[in-house]
């Protein structure tokens, strides 16, 4: 490609494509690994670049980041993906490094999807990743714990890449409005703060959203002076009633949270999903419906129906691994649970009842037999001494009152007292049962 065609393909490119930093000192975000002194930017600035898989959402600049390593090591770049590539294209970019090597030019091979390696791409690849011809930069969304081959993960470290606050994609989009090469700075358009905000915000951490979400905006822009305006009108065309943004502080978001959680404990999932439908459509974080959820699942269900938690901590992270159009959904998927699940508040006025005990016992002491005793001298002063070992016991419990694990001289308090909803009145049976087997101990039976 020579380089009028080279420059009439990037004037066409997405926007997101040509802002694409090519300089570290360009990179926004991930502090923890570009920061001054940090393993990237040691790398960048002349020491040996290591095989790395990079973990972390879409949009915070992973294979942007393999690039600037390439470039500022003066390594060759190879590029592949893990689900298009076959063996033979593995074996074509082992042949190109071992060219690239007779230059003395290390290369790196950046392998996207890595997740989605099969055995046969594997068995192409390990050899050379181990003799050093290649460096291996993997790049994925899924935790590589899980999905990476066990041969490949042993051979690289694991960089875990955070999405990008608001600030960091706010400076993004900052930079491409007023970079004149490669972004929207010929156009001078003016975009107030309050805009950004609203872009950065509907972007999730997305920086190449964010850009996407720009460019498509400023075809909506308004003559102004010499340049142009990008009107807050405009975003909803965009990003819908987002644009629409209410005041975190003010009553109708706090209100719509409200309604978001007594409609979840009534039991009313429409009522939950509209609640959430016009929070996140004003403009409000997903993650503030998430954190609700969450408080939910133990406040109003609870014992209930125990999946009702994980299943809330899965949503939040499907949300922050899957990025805010696809992860809304699965925030949905846990109101909508939460609401039909049977409810019970009995955990929760257990720790009520539990806080307000312990704080009118000041001079509260462990019972002896439940101390540790990890020297000699507490051994001595009889520390764990009586302590029965439930598994060795029948039914796997010390029956009796002798061992409730109570302070001494300090009165019996009951404060977990189960419903009869859902998976709690099992509970119910479980604490009665043992109660029995605990008279029964005391009796001497």
């Amino acid at each position: 490609m020579d380089l009028f065609q080279q420059a009439s393909s990037e004037e066409s490119a997405p926007l997101a494509w040509r802002m694409r930093p090519r300089r570290l000192a360009d990179y926004v975000g991930q502090p923890a690994l570009v920061g001054p002194g940090k393993p990237l930017r040691r790398m960048a600035e002349g020491g040996p670049v290591r095989s790395m898989i990079l973990w972390g959402p879409p949009g915070t600049g992973k294979t942007t980041l393999a690039e600037i390593l390439a470039e500022e090591s003066g390594a060759h770049l190879e590029r592949l993906s893990a689900v298009m590539a076959g063996v033979k294209d593995i074996r074509a970019a082992v042949d190109r490094a071992r060219a690239a090597q007779g230059q003395d030019r290390p290369t790196l091979l950046f392998l996207d999807e890595i997740h989605r390696l099969n055995k046969s791409q594997q068995d192409a690849l390990l050899p050379h990743v181990e003799s050093g011809l290649l460096t291996l930069i993997g790049a994925t969304t899924e935790n590589p714990s899980f999905e990476v081959n066990s041969a490949l993960l042993s051979r690289a470290r694991v960089h875990v890449l955070k999405s990008l606050t608001d600030d960091d994609v706010t400076e993004v989009l900052r930079r491409a409005l007023a970079d004149a090469d490669r972004g929207l700075g010929a156009r001078h358009i003016a975009v107030d703060d309050e805009v950004l905000a609203l872009l950065a915000r509907a972007a999730a951490g997305d920086a190449r959203r964010a850009l996407g979400l720009l460019e498509t905006a400023c075809d909506f822009t308004i003559a102004e002076g010499n340049g142009e305006r990008l009107p807050r009108e405009a975003l909803e065309d965009v990003i819908g009633h987002q644009a629409s943004a209410f005041d975190k502080q003010g009553d109708h978001f706090y209100d719509l949270l409200s309604a978001i959680h007594k409609s979840v404990r009534s039991s009313r999932p429409d009522a939950a999903l509209l609640y959430i439908a016009r929070f996140m459509q004003g403009g409000g974080d997903p993650l503030d419906v998430i954190r609700r959820l969450t408080a939910i699942a133990s406040e109003d269900v609870g014992n209930a129906d125990p999946k009702a938690l994980p299943l809330t901590m899965a949503a939040w992270d499907a949300y922050l691994r899957l990025g805010d159009h696809e992860g809304q959904r699965a925030i949905a998927h846990a109101a909508v649970h939460l609401a039909v699940a049977p409810k019970s508040n009995a955990v929760d006025q257990a720790w009520h009842r539990a806080k307000a005990f312990a704080a009118a016992q000041p001079r509260l002491e462990v019972p002896t037999y439940l101390r540790n005793a990890p020297t000699k001298l507490m051994e001595s002063l009889g520390h764990g001494d009586g302590y029965r070992w439930a598994h060795a016991e029948p039914n796997s419990y010390p029956a009796g009152s002798a061992h409730n694990c109570w302070p001494d001289d300090v009165p019996l308090e009951r404060f977990y007292e189960p419903t009869a909803n859902g998976q709690e009145k099992r509970y119910a049976q479980m604490l009665e049962w043992r109660a029995e087997l605990d008279a029964q101990a005391d009796r001497g039976e």
